[in-house]
């Protein structure tokens, strides 16, 4: 369903809310569209499953992680297309949405930078106890993976209960992500959302022990694997 109104954040709150969220057909399509699948896309965090290698990678610390540095690089980051992803659902209207969702705190990034360059990060929309994840880019190998690792522990460190992921990807299925029937999703969202958190700007000791940091934050919360 599209929708006949330019939308306002607080009409895209209220959506999340309600179980829903914008799309686009394409960046260059300037309308939207709401979402509410049939099957939704979650994360459980007590069985969020960091794969062997990646738990070495993010303990060598390649990247610096940072919360919310550089949010408007990251969407634009997000929003570009690329050889594995010629074309995205991101376009101006979302840009404009997500960044004033951003102004008011409830929009956020989780960042890798490498020697000074943002290579890799996601955003998503922070509501309550729920998290809802939008998109992820890498420029580097691992940098999204790392940029989820911290995600979720910074979602334990912070007291979240929901990981929205919209749809389950191989790539998030590695992790544990799983696809939920939308009434069972409701009842997930609506426990998520009695709860107020703020998220969390950064795990561990940082410098160099941020990756041990987030692992750890993991470990306390049994969900590594």
């Amino acid at each position: 369903m599209r929708s006949p109104f330019r939308l306002t954040p607080e009409i895209l709150l209220k959506a999340y809310r309600a179980g829903i969220f914008p799309m686009a057909e394409s960046a260059d399509d300037p309308e939207l569209f709401w979402v509410d699948p049939e099957h939704r896309g979650i994360l459980p965090l007590d069985a969020f499953h960091v794969p062997r290698r990646l738990r070495r990678v993010v303990l060598q610390d390649r990247f610096e992680v940072r919360v919310d540095s550089d949010f408007a690089g990251t969407l634009a980051a997000c929003a570009e297309a690329t050889e594995n992803r010629p074309s995205t659902w991101i376009n101006a209207e979302i840009v404009r949405l997500y960044s004033a969702l951003h102004a008011l705190d409830a929009a956020h990034s989780v960042e890798c930078w490498q020697h000074g360059a943002l290579v890799g990060g996601l955003y998503g929309v922070s509501i309550g106890g729920a998290f809802y994840g939008e998109s992820m880019f890498s420029r580097v190998a691992d940098a999204s993976k790392v940029a989820l690792v911290h995600l979720v522990a910074l979602m334990r460190m912070g007291g979240y209960r929901l990981l929205d992921l919209q749809f389950v990807t191989p790539h998030l299925a590695q992790f544990g992500a799983i696809e939920v029937p939308r009434s069972q999703y409701r009842l997930l969202l609506v426990e998520a959302l009695r709860y107020r958190c703020v998220f969390p700007r950064g795990v561990g000791g940082g410098g160099g022990a941020a990756g041990a940091g987030a692992l750890a934050a993991l470990q306390a919360s049994k969900v590594t694997s």
